[in-house]
């Protein structure tokens, strides 16, 4: 099974970014998550761009969501929010909107990380609504990961055993909703 992971931060250094490494790194057997670089190059969304021959980073993004059998989304919180380019993603991935959408039917789940006492939790809930209504099946299923900073080491690697827990939790319930989707498709 093939796991899009795919990170809302852009920072190098992000807690995000290394949460979903960390979800490589846990995956069951069977299970390859390949983490997705190029979210910055992604335009903002315009229906001008959306044309039959869209930019080439809005066309590789499509195509790697479109191959994967689910999605895995780490977000940070911005402002009580998803940040904008995870936004932006939603928008160009799920046009055309309905069954010819890359997001259509997808499997997806969303987590989080923020220095906050939060976890960012409600950018994870806005962005799961974003997917939903996107077409995505979206997992119920939560991490809100708060003060991230004492959860990793200083090399991005997660060192908190509860968190590592709780990842593999919802990586392995990922992999279970793919398996209940295609048997209700």
């Amino acid at each position: 099974m093939r796991v899009l992971a795919i990170s809302g931060s852009l920072r190098r250094a992000s807690h995000n970014t290394a949460l979903l490494r960390a979800a490589a790194a846990a995956a069951p057997d069977g299970v390859e998550l390949q983490l997705f670089a190029g979210l910055d190059q992604v335009p903002g969304y315009s229906e001008d761009l959306d044309t039959d021959e869209p930019p080439a980073a809005v066309a590789q993004l499509r195509a790697r969501i479109a191959a994967a059998d689910a999605v895995l989304f780490a977000t940070p919180e911005y402002n009580g929010t998803l940040p904008g380019q995870l936004k932006n993603l939603v928008d160009w991935a799920s046009r055309p909107y309905g069954p010819a959408s890359a997001l259509y039917g997808k499997p997806v789940a969303v987590i989080g990380a923020s220095v906050t006492d939060y976890g960012a939790i409600w950018a994870q809930d806005h962005l799961r609504r974003a997917l939903g209504i996107a077409g995505a099946r979206v997992l119920a299923d939560e991490l809100p990961v708060a003060g991230a900073a004492a959860k990793f080491d200083d090399d991005g690697r997660l060192v908190d055993p509860e968190t590592l827990e709780r990842l593999e939790e919802v990586v392995g319930a990922l992999v279970e909703h793919r398996a209940s989707t295609r048997i209700a498709a």
